[in-house]
């Protein structure tokens, strides 16, 4: 008896094992694979900001290849469509655009029927001035860097299911266009009686600030208390106030615009980008190799504390703050 219980023991333990390792090396593989992988930021990056794509501009062959491209990563993903498909499609005159949205529910009974968008824009100009031969205006950092950001989120989420709210992922068209496809979408959840708690857009996240500075900066800053929540989420100080914004009024120049403006609630825009670390702005040269991928994998890593605590907290603490 003895002997056939070691034997078991024996059978139990190689079971354990496998090809590469034991139990412990699968586990710890397991926690591995919830990492945002710098590889990985980079190859999603370099296929949105190609050539293939001829600058994403809205109502384009190339526009179409990248939400080809963004429904994939949300289907092998397991992210749902919020609606009948990902496509949240509006007419401008004789173009049809189409926002994606993806969505992941919440997994608290209650909780799950409040909301929270994190969004960017996956559409550029298509062209710019040529330089050197080169017309095509890629949209490394504007904003394919944000549209990757996002991707990279949903994707984490799918494996963690970690939040208690539902998240809404949405990739916008036609911002570049005077953020028609934001405006379209904000109109329809708002008819649609969505319980919006907040909404963060995600703009130029390719190119790291000065050592001296804060990490990332939020438009609207003095209008909710959403900067002092997300760094205590974070427990680190990575978003902070950056005065061009309201001189720039960046806040009424992103894709949290028409979500404000519907739902009253807070809806911010993040970016790394800060007219003194990027000299390509709708230009030729906003191309993938001008991004910093180490950067980049650093800030979709540093936010996914704060995302869960505004995902997760047991009340609405993110509040509009009134004079």
């Amino acid at each position: 008896m003895k002997k056939f219980l070691f034997i078991l023991s024996a059978l139990c333990l190689v079971s354990c094992k496998s090809k590469n390792g034991t139990f412990q090396d699968q586990k710890d593989s397991s926690i591995n694979d919830l990492s945002i992988k710098e590889s990985q930021v980079r190859t999603s990056l370099e296929y949105l900001a190609s050539d293939e794509l001829e600058g994403r501009n809205t109502g384009t062959l190339g526009i179409e290849k990248a939400a080809i491209f963004i429904e994939k990563v949300f289907q092998e993903n397991n992210v749902k469509p919020y609606f009948e498909t990902y496509r949240d499609s509006f007419n401008l005159k004789d173009i049809v655009g189409y926002n994606v949205v993806g969505y992941i529910e919440g997994n608290d009974s209650i909780l799950k029927n409040e909301f929270v968008i994190l969004g960017a824009h996956y559409d550029h100009i298509g062209t710019a001035k040529e330089v050197n031969g080169d017309i095509i205006a890629n949209g490394a950092n504007d904003d394919a860097s944000g549209t990757v950001a996002v991707l990279e989120w949903a994707k984490y989420f799918s494996k963690t299911k970690s939040n208690k709210r539902s998240i809404l992922f949405t990739l916008f068209s036609a911002e570049e266009m005077g953020l028609k496809g934001s405006g379209h979408l904000a109109k329809r959840l708002k008819k649609e009686r969505i319980n919006l708690y907040t909404m963060i857009n995600f703009e130029m996240i390719g190119v790291p600030r000065n050592e001296n500075e804060i990490m990332a900066y939020i438009s609207g800053y003095e209008k909710s208390n959403i900067t002092e929540k997300l760094n205590t989420y974070a427990h680190s100080e990575i978003i902070g106030f950056f005065p061009k914004a309201k001189e720039f009024n960046l806040f009424m120049r992103s894709d949290n615009y028409p979500f404000y403006e519907a739902f009253k609630v807070p809806a911010h825009a993040i970016s790394t980008f800060d007219f003194t670390n990027f000299d390509y702005y709708h230009h030729v040269d906003d191309e993938a190799d001008k991004m910093d991928f180490k950067h980049m994998t650093n800030f979709i890593t540093k936010m996914i504390p704060p995302i869960e605590g505004m995902v997760n907290s047991a009340s609405q603490e993110i509040k509009m703050n009134h004079d």
